[in-house]
């Protein structure tokens, strides 16, 4: 009589129970899960909307310059990209919910740390911490949402994320505006106490396990991400304030060539930090490249429009924060709608075209006449809304899916990092042109559209390579 079969062993390729769903959760797990997630994103990116505005009375309480007071921006910043990569390759291998529940404790702890600071030294190391947590709870953010969702439903998950973040980039200058108002800076980071708490608590009931890598964490490739990262941003932030450009100009050449070593470290790496093996699949790195272009594109416009509003055309701050808002509202409501059309078209059309709007809405801002009246303005910022979200949803959904369930932290931590890359050079480039031609802010514009036109024409490659709309199983993994 011949035995019955052993019976197949348990997976291990979980962090911890619950164990995630085959094909994401369902509700009301899915509800919950989801409600955590978006508020930890939420947690991160609205502390930098709101300490921007904090800036000017920060430095004037500790007497400190507005260099000085713009490196509490720039040391969260740094932090976030230098360490972004290794994190979301470590949740790969240990999984999303643990680097994302160590961000969220990290976050608050610092939180604390920058209400504790007594000198605008000791807030910067506490923004640096701050960032590190950040970069935690960034770098398997979309990870984590993939492993919520069913596939079939993933697109709207990934829209929802973006009008989330783009709520919370929206409501964070009001936000602070109306704290200041009647406290202390310092509450600015006293808010994140008791909300990081929730997203804390909720992660440990709420959050799914995630599949994991064998691979072994490579620590000698997490160092070269942070150096190479580090050392390439540090070095462009001095080389563009531009009294100590020797200084910038050192570093970026130790960068460069310890960003060399660490690349071609990567490829022979089962588990890279730098994620070569997916950039090697034709829809994934050309959805980095295209959202490299968009996110550039954006922040070169954001970057000179309060400029381009106030002194060119004689606009208050207020009128300048308000006119602004049509962008992310226009965000938040065509980011769904994207979603929907991924069911019929293919996404690199639908970045093609969203892109394209984007550049027109640019080209309309940056032809402008002397005295244009509200609607004038606030129809072109939301052209611009419009196209950013047409494209955004569809690109990440592209991005996510265009590689295997056990590698979407690293597909996680490149489509951070894409965004980041892209800002930082958006931001570079911006302050070149005005260095260059000084107020001439519609110069900028006209730049702006020109990338929003290269990540257009990179978007629409995608289509002639055979990408199809979305269907209930075409996500590879």
């Amino acid at each position: 009589m011949a035995s019955d079969p052993a019976p197949a062993p348990a997976p291990a390729t979980t962090d911890a129970t619950p164990a995630v769903a085959a094909d994401g959760l369902t509700s009301p797990q899915l509800y919950y899960a989801m409600a955590v997630i978006l508020c930890g994103i939420v947690l991160a990116v609205l502390d930098t909307a709101v300490v921007n505005v904090a800036l000017p009375s920060i430095a004037e309480e500790f007497g400190a310059s507005p260099s000085a007071a713009i490196w509490l921006v720039n040391a969260y910043q740094i932090a976030v990209v230098a360490t972004l990569l290794p994190l979301a390759t470590l949740g790969d291998r240990i999984g999303y919910r643990r680097v994302y529940q160590g961000g969220v404790v990290l976050f608050v702890i610092a939180s604390v740390a920058c209400l504790m600071a007594s000198s605008i030294t000791e807030l910067g190391i506490a923004r640096a911490l701050q960032g590190l947590g950040a970069a935690g709870i960034m770098s398997v953010n979309a990870a984590l949402v993939r492993v919520t969702y069913p596939r079939r439903l993933l697109g709207r998950g990934i829209a929802l994320n973006a009008i989330f973040v783009a709520a919370a980039s929206a409501a964070g200058p009001t936000l602070a505006g109306a704290i200041l108002a009647v406290a202390h800076w310092s509450w600015l980071f006293a808010i994140n106490l008791p909300l990081g708490l929730l997203v804390y608590l909720g992660s440990l009931r709420y959050l799914p396990a995630s599949p994991l890598s064998q691979a072994r964490f490579d620590w000698i490739s997490a160092v070269l991400s942070v150096l190479t990262f580090g050392l390439v941003f540090v070095s462009l932030d001095l080389i563009g304030q531009g009294a100590i450009r020797t200084i910038g100009l050192a570093l970026l050449l130790a960068g460069a060539v310890i960003g060399i070593f660490f690349v071609r470290r990567q490829w022979r790496l089962p588990l890279p930090l730098l994620p070569v093996d997916l950039l090697r699949i034709p829809l994934f790195g050309l959805s980095i490249l295209s959202s490299i272009c968009a996110f550039g594109a954006q922040t070169m416009a954001l970057v000179a429009l309060p400029f381009y509003l106030q002194h060119r055309l004689g606009l208050t701050p207020m009128e300048t924060g308000l006119l602004l808002t049509p962008w992310p509202v226009a965000l938040m409501l065509a980011a769904p709608v994207s979603a929907r059309l991924l069911d019929r078209y293919p996404a690199g059309l639908l970045g093609c075209i969203g892109l394209g709007l984007l550049a027109l809405g640019f080209l309309a801002l940056g032809l402008l006449s002397r005295a244009p009246t509200y609607v004038d303005i606030a129809w072109r910022m939301a052209l611009c809304g419009i196209g950013f979200g047409l494209f955004q949803s569809p690109n990440n959904h592209t991005i996510l899916t265009s590689g295997p369930v056990s590698r979407s932290g690293g597909a996680s931590g490149m489509l951070g990092t894409a965004r980041l890359i892209g800002q930082t050079s958006g931001a570079i480039l911006a302050s070149f042109l005005y260095a260059v031609f000084p107020a001439r802010d519609h110069l900028v514009m006209f730049a702006a559209a020109l990338v929003a036109l290269m990540g257009a024409g990179v978007s629409l490659t995608r289509v002639s390579a055979g990408q199809r709309p979305v269907g209930p199983s075409s996500d590879p993994s």
